[in-house]
């Protein structure tokens, strides 16, 4: 019998508005080891290979200066499970 390994992590993320107000987010990363996301809430999602993007949704778009929204996020690997490289946020 062959036994493999699959974990399951989930994760939330945070966007804060700095001094002034945003109106729409994205946030970009790339996944170094295959791992992939299973599941999203608070966010619209998109991946094209390792690369992720994950941009607002309508009712958390606006965010007020000094204000934060969150998403998260079902992650899934097998084997290793290095910190996504490549990340930024922006707004338009």
């Amino acid at each position: 019998m062959r036994v493999r390994r699959i974990a399951v992590v989930a994760a939330t993320a945070v966007v804060r508005a700095m001094a002034v107000a945003i109106n729409g987010w994205t946030v970009r990363w790339t996944f170094p080891n295959g791992q992939t996301n299973s599941q999203l809430w608070n966010g619209s999602y998109a991946s094209s290979g390792a690369s992720v993007t994950v941009r607002n949704v309508s009712y958390n778009g606006t965010v007020p200066a000094g204000g934060t929204t969150t998403f998260g996020f079902l992650g899934n690997w097998n084997g290793s499970n290095a910190t996504p490289t490549s990340l930024a946020c922006s707004s338009p």
